[in-house]
């Protein structure tokens, strides 16, 4: 298993991140790899589903996404999966004063023949964390103005 750890601190209140992230459509401006994400069906919480559109590694691939977790403002579980992976996404917020911390965990565990490939692709899974922190970071900027 692959898994992507970062964390982000903003001065926005729980409430109004939590809005933001848990509309996963939201990852259209904050993650790089997402080329398009759609809501198929429900409301946001448990249950709701998405498709999610991604260029990784010069591919573009889909995920489905299903929304497992949803406490609010506290925690987003979102369980995505296709014929090559099954990722699970956690957001997990947490309140010190005025500042709001997300620590966003992605894991990803690959299947069949994927597996073999796991070694030469956790630098590039790495470097897209990289990429989803500083965007993250950007895109929670903007709701402390």
């Amino acid at each position: 298993m692959i898994v992507i750890e970062r964390e982000v601190a903003v001065a926005a209140t729980p409430e109004r991140v939590f809005d933001y992230l848990a509309d996963f459509r939201s990852t259209e401006e904050w993650d790089p790899g997402t080329v398009r994400t759609t809501l198929v069906s429900g409301d946001g919480g448990v249950g709701t589903t998405y498709r999610n559109t991604s260029r990784f590694n010069g591919r573009e691939t889909e995920l489905t996404y299903v929304v497992e977790d949803f406490t609010r403002p506290e925690r987003i579980v979102l369980r995505g999966e296709n014929r090559t992976v099954v990722a699970r996404d956690t957001m997990t917020l947490r309140t010190e004063e005025h500042i709001t911390r997300v620590i966003y965990r992605a894991e990803f565990q690959l299947k069949g023949l994927a597996r073999l490939a796991e070694p030469f692709l956790r630098r590039p899974f790495e470097h897209l964390g990289e990429e989803a922190e500083e965007g993250l970071r950007n895109a929670l900027g903007k709701l402390a103005a």
